[in-house]
């Protein structure tokens, strides 16, 4: 009796947790006018006309420039942060240096800091370097390891790694790069994944950022770019909104299930469990 209990719990959970998707994907086959005045969850009369809407375009702008400046960015993100906050993990876990424990507590610090506090700062320096409406300010701190989460994430897990790995590659003739490059980094592949996975969908998913940096909408990512389909003036394309959002969530979704086993691997070796 308890088994049939938690599997009915289980099951009313995660309808629960999916009924938002499922109301998405149900509203991209309705006309706009029945997305907000009616509370049926299904269509009555399936229609693909938001989808013709969408590959049709918007402003003049057609839909694949919008998922390419998402996928610019994501990919060099993700390139930025591993690469970045790679070397910087590994100068924290095996380097030497005078200060180091201060500069890590000051990073640790850093993950306390509300993002919201250095907006105005940020925005005033790329400012006056003349890089506002340029994706410069979305990507600068992804390639100087300013994320410290993946820091602190790659850190923990090359502090479980062997000593003696390194002192055999010295052995050897390796330097500090070789050591990094072919001893450690081969190691830290689960940890690099897990980075990789949460670079990649945060930035995806990034609207704050480009909203505060970018003006032009052919530069726009696919976040931003949903918003031009509402117009408080002439009425809004809810059907089209509902139609892009749903493109917008199959790349991630894929990148998910594909880097899963990958991320689960990552944060149960790193020292985040439990």
């Amino acid at each position: 009796m308890k088994r049939v209990i938690w599997h009915v719990g289980a099951l009313a959970l995660l309808a629960v947790v999916l009924y938002p998707i499922v109301w998405v994907a149900a509203a991209t086959f309705k006309p706009s006018e029945a997305i907000v005045g009616s509370l049926r969850l299904l269509p009555t009369e399936p229609t693909f006309a938001n989808y013709e809407r969408v590959f049709e375009g918007v402003v003049g702008i057609g839909v694949g420039r919008f998922f390419w400046n998402s996928a610019v960015l994501a990919v060099l993100s993700v390139v930025g942060t591993v690469a970045s906050s790679a070397l910087a993990a590994y100068a924290f876990a095996r380097l030497r240096f005078r200060g180091r424990t201060v500069l890590f507590s000051v990073m640790i610090g850093t993950l306390l800091l509300p993002f919201h506090v250095l907006i105005i700062p940020q925005y005033v320096v790329f400012q006056n370097l003349d890089l506002v409406d340029t994706y410069v300010p979305l990507l600068a701190g992804k390639f100087l390891a300013s994320e410290a989460f993946f820091v602190f994430l790659i850190v923990q897990f090359i502090r479980q790694l062997p000593r003696e790995l390194d002192e055999s590659a010295k052995i050897d003739g390796a330097n500090h790069w070789s050591v990094f490059w072919h001893v450690i980094l081969p190691l830290c592949r689960p940890a690099l994944i897990t980075t990789a996975i949460f670079t990649f969908i945060w930035s995806w998913n990034d609207f704050f950022g480009p909203l505060i940096y970018l003006s032009t909408p052919d530069k726009y990512p696919l976040p931003l770019a949903l918003q031009l389909f509402i117009d408080e003036s002439t009425g809004s394309d809810f059907g089209a909104l509902m139609a892009m959002s749903m493109l917008a969530l199959v790349p991630v979704i894929l990148f998910f299930l594909f880097f899963q086993r990958f991320l689960v691997e990552g944060v149960s070796t790193s020292g985040l469990k439990g």
